[in-house]
């Protein structure tokens, strides 16, 4: 019985310490998947964020007008179905009036405005661009630690 005893204390002395250093090999996988999932995330919410904004700005662009042409006489006369026709000027106009009020509530980094036109008269079309960091750095999202480039279009028509 003794024997049996001693021959498995001796078989567990050479592998001491292996369960720990395995289990410190899987912390830190964890850890490291922990990182780029919070950071996937945190890049996927914020362009959403850019991506809603676009979608705010082209329907505000769509519904612009500059009322004080217009009742001038001189914005375009309606076409067909008494439709005021956009013009590029117009939803540029709108929506650089919009990101100035609102530039700090976005909280979006490097926000600028790549296209606002209107292409056919009566569809809005805006692109907007971004820059993106993620939240949390380890070397395996070191290389998109200087920002990932975001853009978003989003188009709105006015009836």
């Amino acid at each position: 019985m003794r024997t049996r005893v001693r021959a498995r204390v001796h078989r567990a002395g050479r592998e001491a310490g292996q369960i720990t250093l395995l289990s410190i090999t899987f912390a830190a996988l964890a850890l490291l998947l922990v990182t780029v999932v919070v950071s996937a995330t945190g890049v996927h919410l914020e362009r959403k964020r850019l991506l809603i904004l676009a979608d705010d700005l082209a329907l505000r662009a769509a519904d612009s007008l500059d009322l004080d042409a217009f009742y001038r006489g001189q914005a375009q006369a309606p076409v067909e179905g008494a439709v005021v026709p956009l013009t590029d000027a117009d939803v540029r106009r709108s929506v650089e009036a919009y990101l100035d009020q609102a530039t700090r509530a976005t909280g979006l980094e490097g926000l600028q405005v790549v296209e606002a036109v209107s292409p056919d008269g009566r569809t809005a079309r805006v692109t907007l661009a971004a820059v993106a960091r993620p939240a949390l750095v380890s070397w395996v999202t070191a290389p998109w630690s200087d920002g990932i480039a975001l853009r978003a279009t989003a188009s709105a028509r006015a009836w």
